[in-house]
């Protein structure tokens, strides 16, 4: 057996190696590992994001002697943390000495925490991936009581697929914002998947169509062993099919027929906890309202018209506003959060950054303002300045694909419009 696993991890490090490195992107979250830090390194975030990529990339550029296994393989499909100790004796007999172990999935081993543990008390640098929430939520948190740093990857943000298209981001010349602009319109229908980004248009249906399919069969309902599946491939195609709008527990229960509102509420926390969809909560100072009814948003714009059975949405105005979801939630600081506000059958405004109690700004989001008619001047200017009114905060953000960048000032206030390639390239 030992042979065997010096086999694998032999044809592991070979592929790790022998890819080209020069061409990938570098990605921000690269700064946030610590290959010198007593606490276990783990890059979490939706299937195909570039976990694996990122961390691969940050090992062999610091030239650190390291061992790597990657448990997305057929072969050690079937291991038991029994096995780890003659994992690691093939790992030393291939590598020779080394202080940092990259364990690439490690979710798929029953009892790897176990493992973790026992090599950080030894001294071990660890790194790790994983494509669900719960591995930190439950058993990083439960076993390592703290002694872990998170760092979450999302498919590529479009600064990123800009640098990976070779997309001028800094020259204001004609040429250079048009082409800006065709990218951007690009990529609220491609998405940032990286891999995705090398495959043709009906490569690319079948790409989607199957890490879809796997999030949810093995990622979840394997996971949590789930009897109807595709019940719960039902809910995850209307939050994506309905994405950019307003559920609550109790409507996501009566469509589906489940057996009640908590059934639909675990439901849809596994999609979050793979990392399929983004929820984002209605700001309120009910506690309740606050947990029972959410917006969900699709993890990159892939997800939303690439699935089986999906419904084919040509609303630019709802992809741009799920594109900027999801970069809030890129950007967010650990102590802030994001929330969308609505007064029910009267006003809405599309996302309420918030620290502690302290409503910091308010965010409006719309594609085409260049001819802002009264009505929907008022739905996203008026919006804003009530919300500001009722919220008592002043730094009010017009989000737009095509307009007018500038102040606006209005009822008292001044909203900053912004154009939405220079929002999302900061």
């Amino acid at each position: 057996m030992l042979q065997r696993y010096v086999n694998i991890l032999s044809d592991q490090r070979e592929e790790l190696t022998n890819r080209h490195w020069k061409n990938i992107v570098t990605r921000e979250e690269e700064k946030e590992i610590n290959l010198n830090s007593p606490l276990a390194q783990v890059v979490i975030g939706v299937r195909r994001s570039g976990k694996s990529t990122l961390c691969s990339k940050v090992m062999l550029e610091s030239g650190l002697p390291f061992g790597y296994i990657n448990f997305d393989d057929d072969r050690l499909g079937k291991l038991t943390v029994d096995a780890f100790d003659t994992l690691l004796r093939a790992l030393y007999q291939l590598n020779g000495d080394f202080n940092h172990l990259f364990l690439d999935e490690v979710q798929n081993i029953e009892g790897w925490e176990l493992f973790v543990n026992r090599m950080l008390r030894q001294g071990m640098h660890m790194l790790i991936t994983g494509s669900n929430a719960n591995l930190l939520s439950g058993e990083l948190a439960t076993h390592l009581t703290g002694r872990y740093h998170q760092i979450e990857l999302m498919p590529f943000s479009f600064q990123e697929y800009c640098s990976c298209k070779d997309v001028n981001t800094s020259s204001y010349t004609t040429k250079a914002i048009a082409l800006r602009d065709k990218a951007l319109n690009d990529y609220l229908f491609a998405g940032g998947f990286p891999e995705l980004l090398l495959l043709s248009e009906a490569e690319q249906g079948d790409y989607v169509r199957s890490l879809v399919r796997t999030i949810v069969e093995k990622d979840i309902a394997k996971r949590y062993k789930l009897r109807y599946a595709q019940t719960l491939m039902d809910v995850a195609n209307q939050v994506l099919d309905e994405f950019s709008q307003e559920h609550s527990f109790a409507t996501v229960q009566k469509k589906h027929n489940l057996k009640s509102p908590n059934t639909a509420k675990k439901y849809l926390q596994y999609l979050q906890n793979a990392y399929l969809v983004l929820a984002m909560p209605r700001f309120s100072l009910k506690s309740s309202e606050r947990r029972s009814v959410h917006k969900y948003y699709a993890i990159d714009p892939a997800m939303i018209a690439k699935r089986d059975k999906a419904l084919m949405t040509e609303s630019l105005g709802l992809r741009l506003e799920n594109m900027i979801a999801v970069e809030l939630k890129r950007r967010a600081a650990i102590d802030e959060q994001i929330y969308y506000f609505r007064k029910v059958r009267e006003y809405e405004v599309d996302f309420v950054r918030v620290k502690g109690t302290q409503v910091q700004e308010l965010i409006q989001v719309t594609y085409d303002f260049t001819r802002p008619r009264t009505k929907l001047y008022n739905r996203e200017v008026g919006n804003l300045v009530k919300a500001s009114n009722v919220l008592h905060c002043d730094n009010l953000t017009l989000v737009v694909m095509y307009g007018d960048p500038g102040d606006i000032v209005e009822g008292g206030k001044t909203i900053h419009c912004v154009l939405a390639t220079d929002w999302l390239l900061r």
